[in-house]
């Protein structure tokens, strides 16, 4: 459920601070305009709640901007609360004149902001619309782990955010966590300047309005939490994860939020930092070929995993290229592992290395082709088991 979102308009730096802190204390999501004019403009655009609106600013005064806001409004009347700096009648009631529903007079005790600004609140039904109209997200959490290297768990990983986000509407993020050698960047065609995990795991007050500025928008469809631009900056999240776990721990909690899927792209190592990915997965995806190295380090996974006390059901085999020659078919791959393969995705080389050389994923480049079609059906069931399975409720 979304935060209800309120704006701050004041110039002043100290007001500012006070006030994003106390809000945020409360649960709000906070958004700050240092001028009127800056405020007009914010509210057209974010659409907020509530708006604090301080009188005495440059470019534009209170008076001016709150006036100018309630003529732009389409019907969808927010409520706003004039910050004056004295108990002036004539202050008041030119506030009210202007279009404001309130006032309180600086300085104020938080706890009477913060209860006037409920009352506003329950009065307008403004949050609780807001509460009504807001898609509540799955939440799920998938990892995408390759039993070896080369058997393609990114371009799966990339391709099945893109056909859950494109094909089935849902709103989806891609974790790229192979620190030191993410591929994410290559495949999608993306410069070494754009924020990443770094960003966010040292960022000491990470919250759902700062990760939005991390992750990257793709035009393909996806959000994307990249992986750190250089082998020397990957050290830092690992260290970082390794003396605060809790910082990984709400960068996923928040993720979770904000998107249906989350999908986790997976270095091969079983560190601390992949460890925790596993224990707070929904799912784990380990990604194999039909060939003998290959299906040995299957069972060296699903041997560790059950050591780790995971149950059976939270790790699903995909086999990719299912119908490359290998000689080693299906019923003999799943007669060596000793259980079934749970998913199937076809071989297309043609398809799949031109997708890789031209930074376009093939599920963006050509949907409807015969990889496209198996990414899309694999989608299809990962969304029908969370889509009908009653998973607990997180926090």
């Amino acid at each position: 459920m979304a935060a209800t979102k309120v704006l701050v308009v004041d110039d002043d730096l100290n007001i500012q601070r006070v006030l994003v802190f106390t809000l945020k204390q409360e649960g709000y999501e906070v958004h700050v305009a240092s001028d009127g004019q800056a405020g007009v403009e914010m509210a057209a655009s974010i659409r907020p709640d509530v708006i604090l609106m301080d009188v005495a600013m440059p470019k534009l005064d209170g008076y001016a901007a709150t006036q100018q806001i309630r003529a732009a409004e389409d019907g969808r009347k927010v409520p706003i609360i004039m910050l004056t700096a004295e108990a002036d009648v004539e202050q008041r009631v030119k506030g009210l004149r202007a279009g404001a529903d309130d006032d309180i007079v600086k300085p104020f005790h938080p706890l009477e902001l913060i209860a006037r600004i409920k009352a506003l609140l329950a009065r307008s039904g403004g949050g609780q619309q807001r509460k009504v109209a807001e898609k509540v997200t799955m939440g799920r959490l998938a990892c995408f782990y390759g039993a070896k290297g080369g058997v393609g768990t990114t371009t799966i990983a990339i391709n099945t955010a893109i056909a859950l986000a494109t094909r089935l509407k849902r709103g989806t993020a891609l974790i790229d966590a192979n620190l030191q050698f993410g591929d994410e960047r290559v495949f999608l065609d993306l410069g070494l300047d754009t924020a990443s995990m770094v960003n966010a795991i040292t960022e000491p007050d990470l919250d759902a309005e700062l990760l939005k500025k991390l992750v990257v928008n793709h035009h393909v469809g996806i959000d994307l939490l990249l992986a750190p631009p250089n082998p020397e900056q990957a050290d830092i999240v690992v260290e970082r994860q390794r003396t605060d776990p809790g910082t990984l721990s709400n960068i996923l909690s928040l993720m979770r939020k904000a998107y249906d899927y989350t999908l986790v792209d997976m270095a091969k190592s079983l560190d601390d930092f992949n460890l925790q990915l596993f224990d707070e997965a929904d799912l784990i995806f380990v990604v194999m070929t039909a060939d003998l190295s290959c299906l040995k380090n299957v069972r060296l996974v699903l041997e560790t995993m059950d050591s780790l006390g995971y149950e059976r059901g939270k790790i699903q085999l995909v086999l990719n290229r299912s119908n490359a020659y290998t000689g080693i078919n299906v019923d003999n791959a799943e007669s060596a592992l000793g259980r079934k393969i749970d998913y199937q995705i076809i071989n297309e080389y043609r398809g799949a290395i031109s997708a890789l050389n031209s930074g376009e994923p093939f599920m963006s480049s050509r949907p409807d082709g015969p990889l496209g079609q198996s990414v899309s059906k694999f989608a299809r069931e990962i969304d029908a088991i969370f889509a009908n399975e009653a998973l607990p409720a997180r926090a």
